[in-house]
């Protein structure tokens, strides 16, 4: 192949090329989870995703721990902490309700974008992050997504539920967290 001149070389960091980090973030997640989703099926690939949105959920809870110095919310705090980490990571969510037996928050942008499209399994990440952050601070939640971005509403409805019911259930859509704190030393 011949030699070409510094003249003739085309300017390759200039080009007009739709990449970032954040979309190639967004891209890898979306395929990862696709390939799980495809590889072991979409209740186990939930399963990989809500561990590390576990994760996740402590390691953020740490944080607004640390930041409102104190290591216990009300459920008004918890709502306004749940719509401003997501706001924090690109979502859009708001606050719909909060009383005594529930919260329930509304969104319409996901922080994963169009990537989230059809891959239901990243909703594992919002139910086990808020699941997390809500049973350390009220000792249970139940959390149902009845509509998703993913599932091609256009908008995500999130019912965090209080209070302990028989109706939660995972045939209803349910998925129950318990406190992970208790006993343990939360600095």
């Amino acid at each position: 192949m011949p030699e070409i001149s510094a003249e003739q070389r085309i300017d390759i960091k200039n080009l007009d090329v739709d990449l970032n980090s954040d979309k190639f973030f967004r891209q890898m997640i979306r395929t990862i989870a696709g390939t799980l989703e495809d590889n072991v099926g979409i209740d186990e690939a939930s399963g990989f995703i809500a561990i590390v949105g576990q994760e996740l959920g402590r390691r953020i809870e740490i944080e607004y721990e640390k930041s409102l110095n104190t290591g216990q919310f009300n459920k008004e705090t918890i709502a306004d902490i749940l719509v401003d980490l997501k706001r924090r990571i690109g979502g859009d969510f708001s606050v719909a309700s909060v009383n005594n037996r529930q919260i329930v928050l509304t969104n319409s942008c996901c922080p994963f974008g169009d990537e989230v499209l059809r891959r239901d399994s990243l909703c594992m990440m919002t139910s086990n992050v808020f699941g997390f952050i809500v049973s350390n601070h009220n000792g249970y939640a139940a959390i149902k997504l009845p509509e998703t971005i993913a599932r091609g509403h256009g908008k995500c409805r999130v019912v965090i539920e209080l209070k302990m019911s028989d109706e939660f259930t995972e045939s209803e859509g349910y998925r129950e967290y318990f406190n992970q704190s208790a006993g343990k030393n939360r600095a």
